[in-house]
């Protein structure tokens, strides 16, 4: 009884001392410093700046290259969107937003104009300016760089400098997407510094005796000399970008060490506002039962690509949240329709119809998704909801089969990486298929080599996704399904049909937005008859948090884990 009045009455005198110390002027001189002046802040309007911390995000999958003109993969994209900014912003809600960009607009048919923002300094403390924008889409329209991602500029005729902070973009032809294209986080503008460096390395490297600022002179002039010196260099480009990152993003490049993790930290010069994060590290963590045991632990914030199966034990988890949401990514299995017997239609066809996709969606992915009409999501833009997809039936994926070379059955193999979820779906597939006396065998890959393999042709059949990212038809089917699109730019079924290019030609090529929409139509119509690929769901994301740790982590239905507004608990 003595000791714990002894122990309260210690406890009152240390509270008064407190008190007598406190100055009421100091707080009022620290509430007027934080509501004003500095830049705004992406948190909510009237919520709390929450205390910085060291943030580390779990991912199932390793970025594979820092170099935005390197990969077109998910994985990479979530590190690179840290790092660099893009003209054009996509919110959480894929409406697009001012970024380094601050107004633009269609001046002529094939001309956009572009004002920049001011006062923005690149991680290497350099300024940014137009000079940048010109040396980042040139260099990823190059043909000695050979980017993946070059189909969603290769409209782009010429970047003319006008001022500092202007620019304008001539296409080709007219492009009502650009604005949209330019969003993606292959369009992060890059240092010229950067990129000056990166192709004075891959001259040197390819033995030409020539200065950077020489070599863009004669990309501009074109002809024979300048495409001897870009095959000279081929290969050769990307290796000073994918391991110097230079951007204006709120996140700077530290350290990366392959297979394991990307350390990020924060960029104090950033003009888009407050953050609350010291450090953000990329922790690779390829299997679900550890990266959700991270996150329980608190060794991890954040767990991303977590599976419906792990879904129901984050949302029970006493320090624990789920954040899902549904996604503009189509899951396919496709064909190599250059390989027999895959280039009969009969056979992918049938192979479509063997399949059942509520089965997949209700035992495989826990009614966390939508069966695919065909290869376009239904939030994206040019989504016919007339059309009709592949229904199940085994008796009619039989007739079709009987009618082919094949119909006694055949062996083949289904190519994945290493999801589990993407595991399972190929073993109901195998399943199915047995029914029809296909005997499949499955293979697993790790990321990087599942998709350089596939790019290259060597697969017969594979399960693969795709997100259009821009949230427009000419993303989610130019890629996909142009011929020329083949490899690793998407098109790996290595499908062709004169007339699925002439449609999708006119779609990205004619500004009425009725006469699109129709060509994307056809083209669909024509997509889910010849089957290049068996559409099979659309997912819904979803991502773990540690709520005892950190909030105002945001997902977008592109699958981007968004960290602007995290506060630390």
């Amino acid at each position: 009884m003595t000791r714990r009045f002894s122990m309260m009455f210690f406890v009152l005198i240390f509270t008064m001392l407190l008190a007598a110390c406190t100055n009421d002027s100091d707080v009022d001189d620290a509430v007027e410093e934080s509501s004003s002046g500095g830049e705004a802040s992406d948190n909510a309007e009237g919520e709390e700046q929450g205390a910085s911390g060291d943030l580390t995000i779990a991912m199932m999958d390793d970025a594979v290259t820092l170099d935005p003109h390197g990969s077109n993969d998910s994985a990479s994209a979530q590190v690179r969107r840290n790092i660099y900014e893009t003209l054009v912003h996509q919110g959480v809600d894929m409406v697009l937003e001012p970024g380094l960009a601050e107004d633009w607009e269609a001046t002529e048919d094939d001309v956009w104009t572009f004002t920049l923002r001011e006062g923005t300094t690149f991680h290497n403390g350099s300024d940014f300016t137009a000079n940048d924008v010109k040396a980042t889409l040139d260099r990823v329209r190059d043909t000695a760089v050979a980017s993946q991602v070059a189909f969603l500029f290769e409209m782009i005729s010429e970047v003319e400098v006008v001022g500092d902070y202007e620019v304008n973009l001539r296409t080709e032809y007219p492009f009502a997407p650009l604005p949209s294209h330019l969003a993606h986080n292959t369009a992060g503008i890059i240092s010229k510094e950067l990129i000056d460096a990166d192709y004075q390395a891959a001259l040197d490297a390819g033995g030409v005796d020539m200065t950077a600022d020489e070599y863009y002179e004669l990309r501009e002039e074109g002809g024979s000399e300048y495409e001897e010196v870009a095959e000279s260099i081929a290969g050769e480009t990307g290796s000073v970008i994918g391991s110097e990152a230079d951007g204006t993003n709120h996140l700077v490049f530290e350290s990366r060490s392959p297979g394991d993790e990307t350390v990020l930290q924060k960029f104090e010069d950033f003009q888009g506002g407050d953050r609350n994060f010291e450090t953000v590290t990329f922790r690779v963590v390829p299997e679900n039962g550890p990266r959700i045991a991270d996150l329980e632990r608190g060794n991890v914030q954040i767990a991303g690509d977590i599976d419906s199966t792990s879904a129901t034990r984050i949302e029970e988890g006493a320090d624990t949240e789920l954040v899902e949401q549904e996604s503009v990514r189509m899951s396919y299995l496709g064909f190599n329709t250059e390989k027999e017997p895959f280039d009969d239609i009969r056979v992918r066809q049938a192979i479509s119809y063997a399949i059942d996709r509520d089965e997949i969606i209700s035992g495989v992915y826990d009614d966390m998704g939508i069966k695919a009409e065909g290869p376009l999501a239904p939030d994206v833009w040019g989504f016919d909801e007339n059309l009709e997809g592949v229904e199940y039936d085994m008796d009619r994926a039989k007739e079709i089969l009987a009618e082919t070379d094949v119909a006694d059955g055949f062996q083949t193999t289904i190519w994945v990486d290493e999801d589990p979820q993407i595991n399972d779906t190929a073993v109901y597939i195998q399943e199915k298929l047995s029914e029809l006396n296909i005997d499949v065998q499955i293979e697993q890959y790790e990321w990087g080599t599942y998709l350089d393999r596939t790019s290259q042709g060597d697969h017969e059949m594979f399960i693969l996704g795709w997100t259009t990212v821009t949230a427009d038809a000419d993303y989610g089917l130019y890629a996909l399904f142009h011929s020329d699109s083949h490899g690793s730019t998407g098109n790996r079924s290595f499908y062709t049909n004169e007339e699925v290019d002439r449609l999708l030609d006119e779609g990205r090529t004619e500004p009425d937005e009725d006469t699109r929409f129709e060509a994307y139509s056809q083209a669909q119509e024509i997509l889910i008859e010849e089957a290049p690929a068996a559409y099979l769901f659309h997912t819904n994301f979803a991502i773990g948090v540690n709520s005892s740790e950190v909030s105002g982590v945001d997902l977008d239905p592109v699958g981007n884990i968004r960290i602007e507004n995290v506060s630390f608990n």
